[in-house]
Protein backbone atom coordinates (compact mmCIF):
# COMPACT_ATOMS: atom_id res chain seq x y z
CA UNK A 1 0.00 0.00 0.00
CA UNK A 2 1.47 3.33 -1.10
CA UNK A 3 1.91 5.91 1.68
CA UNK A 4 -0.30 8.96 1.50
CA UNK A 5 1.38 12.12 0.27
CA UNK A 6 1.44 14.66 3.09
CA UNK A 7 1.00 18.32 2.23
CA UNK A 8 3.97 20.37 3.52
CA UNK A 9 3.09 22.85 6.23
CA UNK A 10 4.82 26.23 6.19
CA UNK A 11 2.88 27.73 9.08
CA UNK A 12 4.92 30.44 10.79
CA UNK A 13 7.55 30.58 8.03
CA UNK A 14 8.28 33.73 6.04
CA UNK A 15 8.54 33.53 2.25
CA UNK A 16 10.24 36.52 0.62
CA UNK A 17 9.56 37.34 -3.01
CA UNK A 18 11.48 39.80 -5.19
CA UNK A 19 9.74 40.85 -8.41
CA UNK A 20 11.48 42.51 -11.34
CA UNK A 21 8.45 44.07 -13.02
CA UNK A 22 8.28 44.34 -16.80
CA UNK A 23 5.50 45.20 -19.22
CA UNK A 24 5.41 41.75 -20.82
CA UNK A 25 6.83 39.54 -18.08
CA UNK A 26 7.88 39.41 -14.44
CA UNK A 27 11.05 37.81 -13.14
CA UNK A 28 10.29 36.36 -9.71
CA UNK A 29 12.79 35.18 -7.08
CA UNK A 30 11.44 33.29 -4.06
CA UNK A 31 13.52 32.83 -0.92
CA UNK A 32 12.59 30.73 2.07
CA UNK A 33 14.05 31.62 5.46
CA UNK A 34 17.30 29.70 4.90
CA UNK A 35 17.34 28.81 1.21
CA UNK A 36 16.50 29.93 -2.30
CA UNK A 37 13.43 28.24 -3.74
CA UNK A 38 13.64 29.28 -7.39
CA UNK A 39 13.84 32.11 -9.90
CA UNK A 40 11.31 31.99 -12.72
CA UNK A 41 9.52 34.02 -15.35
CA UNK A 42 5.77 34.53 -15.36
CA UNK A 43 3.11 36.59 -17.08
CA UNK A 44 2.53 40.02 -15.49
CA UNK A 45 -0.52 38.97 -13.47
CA UNK A 46 -0.89 39.10 -9.69
CA UNK A 47 -3.34 36.20 -9.62
CA UNK A 48 -0.75 33.80 -11.11
CA UNK A 49 1.85 34.64 -8.46
CA UNK A 50 -0.69 34.55 -5.62
CA UNK A 51 -1.99 31.13 -6.68
CA UNK A 52 1.57 29.75 -6.88
CA UNK A 53 2.52 31.02 -3.42
CA UNK A 54 -0.62 29.75 -1.70
CA UNK A 55 -0.31 26.35 -3.39
CA UNK A 56 3.44 25.87 -2.88
CA UNK A 57 3.80 27.35 0.61
CA UNK A 58 0.50 26.74 2.42
CA UNK A 59 0.21 28.44 5.76
CA UNK A 60 3.28 30.66 5.26
CA UNK A 61 3.46 34.42 5.56
CA UNK A 62 4.20 35.94 2.17
CA UNK A 63 6.22 39.13 1.65
CA UNK A 64 6.77 40.69 -1.78
CA UNK A 65 8.76 43.67 -3.00
CA UNK A 66 9.22 45.49 -6.30
CA UNK A 67 10.81 48.76 -7.37
CA UNK A 68 8.74 51.88 -7.99
CA UNK A 69 8.47 52.79 -11.64
CA UNK A 70 6.09 53.12 -14.54
CA UNK A 71 3.68 50.50 -13.14
CA UNK A 72 2.68 52.58 -10.12
CA UNK A 73 1.11 50.91 -7.09
CA UNK A 74 -1.63 48.69 -8.52
CA UNK A 75 0.48 45.53 -8.08
CA UNK A 76 0.92 46.27 -4.38
CA UNK A 77 -2.82 46.82 -3.93
CA UNK A 78 -3.79 43.60 -5.72
CA UNK A 79 -1.23 41.51 -3.83
CA UNK A 80 -2.59 42.76 -0.53
CA UNK A 81 -6.08 41.80 -1.69
CA UNK A 82 -4.67 38.26 -2.03
CA UNK A 83 -3.42 38.43 1.60
CA UNK A 84 0.18 38.94 0.50
CA UNK A 85 2.22 41.67 2.18
CA UNK A 86 3.91 43.88 -0.39
CA UNK A 87 6.17 46.90 -0.26
CA UNK A 88 7.27 49.23 -3.05
CA UNK A 89 10.81 50.61 -2.77
CA UNK A 90 12.93 53.24 -4.44
CA UNK A 91 15.56 51.65 -6.73
CA UNK A 92 18.31 53.71 -5.06
CA UNK A 93 17.48 52.14 -1.68
CA UNK A 94 18.15 48.54 -2.72
CA UNK A 95 21.55 47.30 -1.43
CA UNK A 96 23.62 46.21 -4.44
CA UNK A 97 26.87 44.24 -4.45
CA UNK A 98 29.73 45.29 -6.72
CA UNK A 99 29.26 42.22 -8.91
CA UNK A 100 25.56 43.00 -9.31
CA UNK A 101 26.45 46.46 -10.57
CA UNK A 102 28.91 45.04 -13.10
CA UNK A 103 26.58 42.28 -14.34
CA UNK A 104 23.03 43.63 -14.28
CA UNK A 105 20.23 41.30 -15.37
CA UNK A 106 16.55 40.98 -14.52
CA UNK A 107 17.20 37.75 -12.62
CA UNK A 108 19.93 39.41 -10.56
CA UNK A 109 17.62 42.34 -9.82
CA UNK A 110 14.85 40.01 -8.62
CA UNK A 111 17.29 38.05 -6.46
CA UNK A 112 18.78 41.13 -4.77
CA UNK A 113 15.28 42.45 -4.03
CA UNK A 114 14.30 39.18 -2.36
CA UNK A 115 17.59 39.04 -0.45
CA UNK A 116 17.27 42.61 0.83
CA UNK A 117 13.67 41.93 1.85
CA UNK A 118 14.65 38.81 3.79
CA UNK A 119 17.51 40.68 5.50
CA UNK A 120 15.24 43.55 6.53
CA UNK A 121 17.31 46.10 4.59
CA UNK A 122 14.44 47.85 2.78
CA UNK A 123 12.26 50.85 3.61
CA UNK A 124 8.85 50.97 1.96
CA UNK A 125 7.71 54.00 0.01
CA UNK A 126 4.55 55.79 1.04
CA UNK A 127 1.63 54.54 -1.06
CA UNK A 128 -1.14 57.13 -1.55
CA UNK A 129 -4.78 56.15 -1.91
CA UNK A 130 -6.16 55.59 -5.41
CA UNK A 131 -8.09 58.90 -5.17
CA UNK A 132 -4.93 60.77 -4.19
CA UNK A 133 -3.02 59.18 -7.07
CA UNK A 134 -5.66 60.23 -9.60
CA UNK A 135 -5.72 63.81 -8.29
CA UNK A 136 -1.92 63.87 -8.52
CA UNK A 137 -2.08 62.61 -12.11
CA UNK A 138 -4.35 65.51 -13.09
CA UNK A 139 -2.02 68.10 -11.56
CA UNK A 140 1.04 66.46 -13.15
CA UNK A 141 -0.71 66.45 -16.52
CA UNK A 142 -0.66 70.24 -16.46
CA UNK A 143 3.10 70.21 -15.89
CA UNK A 144 3.57 67.82 -18.82
CA UNK A 145 1.34 70.01 -21.02
CA UNK A 146 3.31 73.15 -20.15
CA UNK A 147 6.48 71.34 -21.24
CA UNK A 148 4.76 70.32 -24.49
CA UNK A 149 3.79 73.96 -25.08
CA UNK A 150 7.35 75.16 -24.47
CA UNK A 151 8.71 72.50 -26.83
CA UNK A 152 6.25 73.55 -29.55
CA UNK A 153 7.16 77.24 -29.15
CA UNK A 154 10.85 76.41 -29.45
CA UNK A 155 10.20 74.41 -32.62
CA UNK A 156 8.40 77.38 -34.18
CA UNK A 157 11.21 79.78 -33.24
CA UNK A 158 13.78 77.33 -34.59
CA UNK A 159 11.87 77.14 -37.90
CA UNK A 160 11.86 80.93 -38.23
CA UNK A 161 15.56 81.09 -37.42
CA UNK A 162 16.38 78.32 -39.91
CA UNK A 163 14.81 80.29 -42.78
CA UNK A 164 16.16 83.66 -41.63
CA UNK A 165 12.71 85.11 -40.89
CA UNK A 166 13.09 88.12 -38.61
CA UNK A 167 10.42 89.17 -36.13
CA UNK A 168 9.27 92.80 -36.66
CA UNK A 169 10.68 95.17 -34.07
CA UNK A 170 7.25 96.35 -32.94
CA UNK A 171 6.30 92.88 -31.65
CA UNK A 172 9.72 91.64 -30.48
CA UNK A 173 8.78 92.05 -26.82
CA UNK A 174 5.35 90.44 -27.14
CA UNK A 175 6.21 86.84 -27.97
CA UNK A 176 3.16 84.54 -28.05
CA UNK A 177 0.69 87.41 -27.67
CA UNK A 178 -2.32 87.66 -30.02
CA UNK A 179 -0.41 90.08 -32.23
CA UNK A 180 2.57 87.75 -32.41
CA UNK A 181 0.38 84.78 -33.33
CA UNK A 182 -1.33 86.89 -36.03
CA UNK A 183 2.07 87.75 -37.42
CA UNK A 184 3.08 84.08 -37.50
CA UNK A 185 -0.16 83.24 -39.30
CA UNK A 186 0.54 85.91 -41.91
CA UNK A 187 3.96 84.49 -42.86
CA UNK A 188 4.08 82.90 -46.30
CA UNK A 189 6.86 80.48 -47.17
CA UNK A 190 8.15 80.01 -50.72
CA UNK A 191 6.45 76.67 -51.20
CA UNK A 192 3.23 75.06 -50.03
CA UNK A 193 5.23 72.46 -48.11
CA UNK A 194 6.87 75.21 -46.06
CA UNK A 195 3.47 76.79 -45.36
CA UNK A 196 2.14 73.40 -44.27
CA UNK A 197 4.96 72.96 -41.74
CA UNK A 198 4.44 76.39 -40.14
CA UNK A 199 0.62 76.18 -40.15
CA UNK A 200 0.72 72.71 -38.62
CA UNK A 201 3.01 73.88 -35.83
CA UNK A 202 0.75 76.87 -35.14
CA UNK A 203 -2.34 74.65 -35.05
CA UNK A 204 -0.52 72.32 -32.66
CA UNK A 205 0.38 75.23 -30.38
CA UNK A 206 -3.21 76.54 -30.29
CA UNK A 207 -4.49 73.04 -29.54
CA UNK A 208 -2.05 72.65 -26.63
CA UNK A 209 -3.09 76.08 -25.32
CA UNK A 210 -6.76 75.10 -25.31
CA UNK A 211 -5.92 71.81 -23.61
CA UNK A 212 -3.88 73.68 -20.98
CA UNK A 213 -6.77 76.04 -20.25
CA UNK A 214 -9.09 73.04 -19.80
CA UNK A 215 -6.71 71.26 -17.40
CA UNK A 216 -6.15 74.44 -15.38
CA UNK A 217 -9.92 74.88 -14.96
CA UNK A 218 -10.22 71.28 -13.73
CA UNK A 219 -7.44 71.79 -11.18
CA UNK A 220 -9.02 75.02 -9.92
CA UNK A 221 -12.32 73.16 -9.56
CA UNK A 222 -10.55 70.38 -7.65
CA UNK A 223 -9.09 73.00 -5.31
CA UNK A 224 -12.68 73.80 -4.24
CA UNK A 225 -13.21 70.21 -3.07
CA UNK A 226 -13.62 69.77 0.68
CA UNK A 227 -10.45 67.64 0.81
CA UNK A 228 -8.32 70.56 -0.37
CA UNK A 229 -10.19 73.86 0.00
CA UNK A 230 -9.14 74.94 3.50
CA UNK A 231 -5.50 73.90 3.04
CA UNK A 232 -5.37 75.76 -0.29
CA UNK A 233 -6.66 78.93 1.41
CA UNK A 234 -4.05 78.66 4.16
CA UNK A 235 -1.20 77.96 1.73
CA UNK A 236 -2.14 80.90 -0.50
CA UNK A 237 -1.65 83.20 2.48
CA UNK A 238 2.09 82.52 2.14
CA UNK A 239 4.13 84.62 -0.31
CA UNK A 240 4.73 82.98 -3.68
CA UNK A 241 1.98 80.35 -3.33
CA UNK A 242 -0.82 80.41 -5.93
CA UNK A 243 -3.77 78.05 -6.27
CA UNK A 244 -1.87 75.86 -8.73
CA UNK A 245 1.23 75.83 -6.53
CA UNK A 246 -0.88 74.86 -3.52
CA UNK A 247 -2.44 71.98 -5.45
CA UNK A 248 0.97 70.70 -6.52
CA UNK A 249 2.10 70.76 -2.89
CA UNK A 250 -1.02 69.02 -1.58
CA UNK A 251 -1.19 66.29 -4.24
CA UNK A 252 2.54 65.50 -4.09
CA UNK A 253 2.87 65.56 -0.28
CA UNK A 254 -0.59 64.01 0.31
CA UNK A 255 -0.11 63.77 4.10
CA UNK A 256 2.31 66.18 5.76
CA UNK A 257 2.35 64.05 8.92
CA UNK A 258 4.28 61.27 7.16
CA UNK A 259 7.37 63.50 7.28
CA UNK A 260 8.64 63.28 10.84
CA UNK A 261 11.13 66.15 10.55
CA UNK A 262 11.87 69.13 8.33
CA UNK A 263 15.04 67.37 7.11
CA UNK A 264 12.95 64.39 6.00
CA UNK A 265 10.57 66.68 4.11
CA UNK A 266 13.38 68.77 2.60
CA UNK A 267 15.13 65.63 1.35
CA UNK A 268 11.91 64.46 -0.31
CA UNK A 269 11.57 67.85 -2.01
CA UNK A 270 15.17 67.81 -3.27
CA UNK A 271 16.41 70.65 -1.08
CA UNK A 272 19.10 68.64 0.74
CA UNK A 273 22.41 67.67 -0.93
CA UNK A 274 23.75 64.14 -0.73
CA UNK A 275 26.73 63.16 1.41
CA UNK A 276 29.50 60.63 0.83
CA UNK A 277 31.66 59.71 3.83
CA UNK A 278 34.85 57.68 3.82
CA UNK A 279 37.00 57.51 6.93
CA UNK A 280 37.48 61.07 8.11
CA UNK A 281 36.50 62.57 4.76
CA UNK A 282 32.99 63.91 4.20
CA UNK A 283 32.07 65.01 0.69
CA UNK A 284 28.88 66.96 0.04
CA UNK A 285 27.51 65.90 -3.35
CA UNK A 286 24.73 67.32 -5.51
CA UNK A 287 21.01 66.84 -5.02
CA UNK A 288 20.21 63.14 -4.85
CA UNK A 289 18.14 61.23 -7.41
CA UNK A 290 15.53 60.47 -4.74
CA UNK A 291 14.08 63.98 -4.91
CA UNK A 292 10.59 64.81 -6.09
CA UNK A 293 11.26 66.89 -9.24
CA UNK A 294 7.82 68.52 -9.24
CA UNK A 295 8.20 69.87 -5.70
CA UNK A 296 11.77 71.09 -6.08
CA UNK A 297 10.91 73.08 -9.22
CA UNK A 298 7.80 74.70 -7.78
CA UNK A 299 9.48 75.54 -4.46
CA UNK A 300 12.40 77.25 -6.21
CA UNK A 301 9.97 79.28 -8.35
CA UNK A 302 7.94 80.27 -5.30
CA UNK A 303 11.09 81.15 -3.36
CA UNK A 304 12.03 83.79 -5.96
CA UNK A 305 8.65 85.46 -5.38
CA UNK A 306 8.85 85.11 -1.60
CA UNK A 307 12.35 86.63 -1.59
CA UNK A 308 10.83 89.83 -3.00
CA UNK A 309 7.74 89.99 -0.77
CA UNK A 310 8.48 88.53 2.67
CA UNK A 311 10.62 90.90 4.81
CA UNK A 312 12.39 88.09 6.68
CA UNK A 313 13.14 86.18 3.48
CA UNK A 314 14.28 89.35 1.70
CA UNK A 315 16.82 89.93 4.48
CA UNK A 316 17.89 86.28 4.47
CA UNK A 317 18.35 86.22 0.69
CA UNK A 318 20.37 89.42 0.60
CA UNK A 319 22.62 88.09 3.37
CA UNK A 320 23.15 84.75 1.64
CA UNK A 321 23.73 86.37 -1.76
CA UNK A 322 26.77 88.20 -0.36
CA UNK A 323 28.66 84.95 0.25
CA UNK A 324 27.34 82.59 -2.45
CA UNK A 325 25.84 82.66 -5.97
CA UNK A 326 22.19 83.70 -6.10
CA UNK A 327 21.09 80.36 -7.56
CA UNK A 328 22.49 78.63 -4.47
CA UNK A 329 21.09 81.26 -2.11
CA UNK A 330 17.58 80.76 -3.49
CA UNK A 331 17.73 77.05 -2.60
CA UNK A 332 18.32 78.06 1.03
CA UNK A 333 15.32 80.40 0.79
CA UNK A 334 13.24 77.58 -0.70
CA UNK A 335 14.04 75.47 2.35
CA UNK A 336 12.97 78.31 4.67
CA UNK A 337 9.76 78.66 2.66
CA UNK A 338 9.22 74.91 2.93
CA UNK A 339 9.49 75.19 6.71
CA UNK A 340 6.71 77.77 6.65
CA UNK A 341 4.60 75.55 4.40
CA UNK A 342 5.10 72.64 6.80
CA UNK A 343 3.99 74.81 9.73
CA UNK A 344 0.85 75.89 7.85
CA UNK A 345 -0.16 72.33 6.99
CA UNK A 346 0.65 70.86 10.40
CA UNK A 347 -1.26 73.54 12.32
CA UNK A 348 -3.91 74.32 9.67
CA UNK A 349 -3.63 78.07 10.07
CA UNK A 350 -2.75 80.99 7.78
CA UNK A 351 0.75 82.29 7.24
CA UNK A 352 1.90 84.75 9.91
CA UNK A 353 5.37 86.18 9.19
CA UNK A 354 5.91 87.41 12.73
CA UNK A 355 5.59 83.96 14.32
CA UNK A 356 6.85 81.62 11.60
CA UNK A 357 10.03 79.72 12.39
CA UNK A 358 13.03 80.45 10.17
Amino acid sequence: MRPKHTQPDFTGQHICVGIDVGKKKWIVCILAQFSEHKVFTQAPQVSILAKYLHRTFPGARYHCVYEAGYCGFWIQKQLQEHLIDCMVVHPADVPTKHREKAFKTDRIDARKLARALRNGDLEALYVPSRHAQEDRSLVRLRYITVKDQTRCKNQIKALLSYYGIDIPQEIVGSHWSKNFLKYLDSIRMERATGDAVLKTQLAKLLSIRQFLVSITKQIRALAQDNRYFQSVVYLMSAPGISTLTAMILLTELVDIHRFKTLDHLAAYCGLVPGEHSSGEDEIITGITSRRNPFLRRILIESAWVAARKDPALILAFNTLAKRMPKNRAIVRIARKLLNRIRFILLHQQPYQPSVMAA
